[in-house]
């Protein structure tokens, strides 16, 4: 029970009230109540007239929901706050994002944005991220995608994993863990998800030696090329 701040006198409003790691959220019930006739202590009426049953056989089946939206919120993975408790009770929950659907926008932006901002071999790269992913998802998670928040370490870890199996070079298998750390980010700008789950993964590309060719390597290469040349005809 609330009493308002201009309160005098006679019924007060009944809200429910979620609290999470301090913060709160409240929702009205729509119930009221003779301040005399509430308990503090149970937060239900005092009484045992009918209309006082089925009041607070109302407010039990109000808490029995948040206890319910808080369990599959959990379930889910989501990050439980005192507002998404309360969104999900009055089924105005936030839209999921999966991973795939953040690398395909990102990758139809690209494409739209290939010869101006970026090259078609950078957009074929992550057109390959995108495969590799819905392949490791599948081998690995048995599933076609994955809700976007429940990215972790681990997830991260078992694609890198699964690249290495799957015959990508060390560099290769960074190049696309880092690729997929830029469709995080992006994600983060979105406010899809809440925090970065790259943040203190280790990632290290080896140093390729790149040998120069020798200067008799260099001659028979020039000897070569009229030879291919005369080959093409005219």
């Amino acid at each position: 029970m609330k009493k308002q701040k201009n309160y005098s006198c006679g019924n007060a409003p009944i809200y429910l009230r979620i609290t999470v790691a301090g913060k709160r959220a409240e929702i009205t019930t729509g119930r009221e109540c003779e301040p005399e006739r509430w308990s503090s202590k149970t937060g239900r009426l005092l009484g045992t007239k009918e209309d006082i049953k089925s009041a607070n056989a109302y407010l039990d089946s109000l808490q029995a929901s948040v206890y319910q939206s808080h369990k599959e919120l959990t379930e889910a993975g989501e990050i439980i706050t005192a507002e998404r408790i309360k969104s999900k009770l009055l089924g105005k929950e936030e839209k999921a994002h999966t991973l795939l659907e953040a690398v395909a926008e990102h990758n139809l932006k690209m494409k739209v944005l290939v010869g101006k901002e970026y090259a078609a071999g950078t957009l074929k790269r992550f057109e390959v991220l995108e495969r590799h992913l819905v392949s490791f998802m599948r081998v690995t998670y048995k599933t076609s995608d994955i809700n976007i928040k429940k990215i972790d370490h681990a997830f991260i870890s078992d694609f890198e994993f699964y690249l290495r199996t799957d015959g990508c070079a060390n560099n290769t298998a960074v190049r696309y863990i880092k690729n997929l750390g830029k469709i995080i980010r992006i994600s983060m700008s979105l406010k899809w998800i809440d925090k970065d789950p790259m943040l203190g993964y280790k990632l290290k590309a080896k140093a390729v030696e790149r040998p120069f060719l020798s200067e008799d390597e260099l001659q028979r290469i020039a000897e070569t090329v009229p030879i291919r040349k005369a080959l093409a005809g005219p």
